[in-house]
């Protein structure tokens, strides 16, 4: 059986990879993000996690890489990861008492199969004073995440409901990875 590649630098989806109990390897890919602006929402992120994964399995064409992509999606606008306060405020202030949905694709990618799919999930946030936004954003915690905040963190707090995967917002479905993985024969029975 050929080894596993997660072509990610996330954190996060290396803790929810360890959660399947298999033996895996950290290649960062370097791909700069760039989404292609004729492409349906859904379309543009399975795109990004398939360019992660083939610039690492261009590397590694005996393995199997997984790459994956997170977005948040408001009234048809892409919120990817803020870059400035400004930024992650207005994320915030627009996810406000309203829901949202985060999309995150997963490409997986070997010499014999080609996977590329995603799953989106819905996310109810309270109403947010500017207190608790200001607060939020001083945690640091916005900075790295798409639509600026971290369902796992601190934030957690401004969530009401979910509608679907928890770890479809953290990053990484866990279900879909498992299921192919399983349909690959990384496990038996």
């Amino acid at each position: 059986m050929r080894d596993i590649i997660l072509a990610s630098a996330s954190p996060r989806r290396r803790e929810i990879m360890d959660k399947l109990n298999v033996h895996y390897r950290v290649i960062v890919s370097n791909v700069r993000e760039q989404m292609k602006d004729d492409l349906p929402v859904e379309e543009k992120i399975k795109d990004l996690a398939l360019q992660k994964a083939l610039a690492v399995f261009n590397e590694h064409p005996e393995e199997l890489v997984i790459g994956a992509d997170t977005i948040v999606e408001v009234d048809g606008k892409i919120l990817g990861k803020p870059h400035t306060m400004t930024e992650a405020r207005d994320m915030l202030k627009l996810l406000s008492n309203r829901k949202h949905r985060v999309i995150t694709a997963v490409a997986m990618i070997s010499k014999d199969h080609q996977y590329v799919d995603y799953d989106s999930t819905y996310v109810t946030f309270e109403n947010l004073s500017d207190t608790e936004i200001e607060k939020y954003i001083q945690t640091r915690e916005p900075y790295d995440k798409a639509g600026a905040y971290a369902i796992q963190g601190w934030a957690s707090v401004f969530i009401s409901a979910i509608e679907g995967s928890y770890y479809t917002v953290m990053g990484f479905p866990l279900h879909m990875v498992y299921k192919k993985l399983r349909e690959l024969g990384y496990y038996r029975g």
